[in-house]
Formats: structure tokens, C-alpha cells, sequence
């Protein structure tokens, strides 16, 4: 399953992060983040959760940049 979110971040260098945040998420098979469209392509892996799932990526992208936004 795919799925786009919005997200909020300041600088090109700490939207990489937030990739690489995201995509060491169990649960997310890959992630690819545009910091030009703010958009967030997240493919997970089958049967997970996904809100469970992004709301961890969440919570690893926050330990990076704090002041970074997923919008779930």
C-alpha cells in the first residue's frame, strides 16, 4: 500500500534526514520525501498498521528535527 502525506520541515538537509528517519521505520518498506512539493511517498509493507506505523515515523523524524511536521 501507498500512501502521500503533507509534511513541514525548514531545510533541504533535514528533509533527507527525515527520509532516512522514516524509512529505518519498521513496518515501511520505502519512502521517498520532496522537499520542493513538502510531500512524504510512504509504501508500506502488507498488514501493517499504517497509522500505527506513521505515527512512530513520526516520532523518529521528531528525535532529528523537532520542529518537523508529518500530517496524518
Amino acid at each position: 500500500m501507498k500512501k502521500t502525506y503533507g509534511i513541514e520541515v525548514d531545510c533541504a538537509n533535514c528533509a533527507a534526514k527525515m527520509e532516512e528517519a522514516v524509512k529505518a521505520t519498521p513496518g515501511i518498506k520505502n519512502a521517498c520525501l520532496s522537499f520542493m512539493t513538502l510531500k512524504l511517498n510512504v509504501e508500506f509493507e502488507e498488514g501493517v498498521d499504517t497509522d500505527s506505523v506513521m505515527r512512530k515515523a513520526l516520532k523518529n523524524c521528531k528525535k532529528i528535527e523537532s520542529d518537523c511536521e508529518i500530517y496524518l
